[in-house]
């Protein structure tokens, strides 16, 4: 029997995603260095998808605890854009069906610019209701940028087209009268809170790129509006412009 090509055992290994599947052990007894290599690496691409797979797992226990206390529409709230010298603070509330499956959803921070607008068109398809809220750079030099940050979550909650029964919230507390859980670092823990992160934070990141079209020289579709290099170096060269936060330094000191 003529044994299978290097490039035939590469593809069949493209459809294996089980680590007990007979061929396996068989290849791995084949002294072909490239059928190794093959392996190897897809050794490793099973291994990146058991973790996801166990992560996943792992951030659906505060949605699972919910449910099995008799509630049905659990929602996720986070926010994304207190550190930045400019720009609004926007929320995102994301309710996930139950039967919610998709891999790799994690705290926005922890993904890639690429990863992160996947997973966004992925969460908008499957999410049951999505409610988006912003706060502007105006009213968060009036209240401060924690009010402004309470302020946006709890209009994302309003967005949503399904009242929730159940409030998971990135550490913060909302004057509301639905049962809530505030959990530190919930965007790492919590599905359905990383999953509002992601969709905040690509919804930010998108309008301060349009915003960099109308303020160029500060970086803003680079930093979305965080103190980097290049955006200090542009207030330094043109000094501040509509959008920046007048009450966070070194913008309130250069106000006077």
């Amino acid at each position: 029997m003529k044994s299978e090509s290097i490039q035939q055992i590469k593809a069949a290994l493209n459809t294996i995603d089980k680590r007990d599947d007979k061929r396996i052990q068989l290849w791995k007894t084949d002294e072909r260095s490239g059928v190794q290599q093959a392996l190897a690496q897809w050794d490793r691409r099973i291994l990146r998808h058991e973790k996801e797979l166990a992560l996943f797992e792992e951030m659906q226990q505060f949605e699972n605890n919910a449910r099995h206390n008799g509630h049905r529409f659990i929602v996720g709230i986070d926010e994304v854009g207190r550190g930045p010298l400019a720009g609004p603070v926007v929320a995102a509330a994301v309710i996930l069906p139950d039967d919610f499956q998709l891999l790799g959803v994690n705290d926005s921070k922890k993904l890639s610019a690429k990863k992160r607008n996947e997973l966004y068109n992925e969460i908008q398809n499957q999410a049951i209701s999505i409610g988006i809220g912003m706060v502007d750079h105006n009213k968060i030099d009036e209240i401060n940028i924690y009010q402004a940050s309470k302020l946006a979550m709890s209009i994302a909650l309003e967005d949503l087209c399904i009242m929730p029964d159940y409030l998971l919230i990135d550490a913060m507390k909302l004057d509301v009268e639905i049962p809530q859980e505030s959990i530190i670092k919930g965007d790492a823990r919590s599905i359905s809170i990383a999953a509002a992160s992601i969709i905040a934070k690509v919804i930010r990141d998108r309008l301060m790129e349009d915003y960099a079209k109308m303020y160029p020289g500060y970086g803003f579709e680079n930093n979305a509006g965080y103190g980097t290099k290049e955006h200090l170096q542009g207030l330094k060269q043109q000094g501040i412009c509509t959008i920046h936060r007048k009450t966070f330094a070194p913008i309130k000191d250069m106000c006077y």
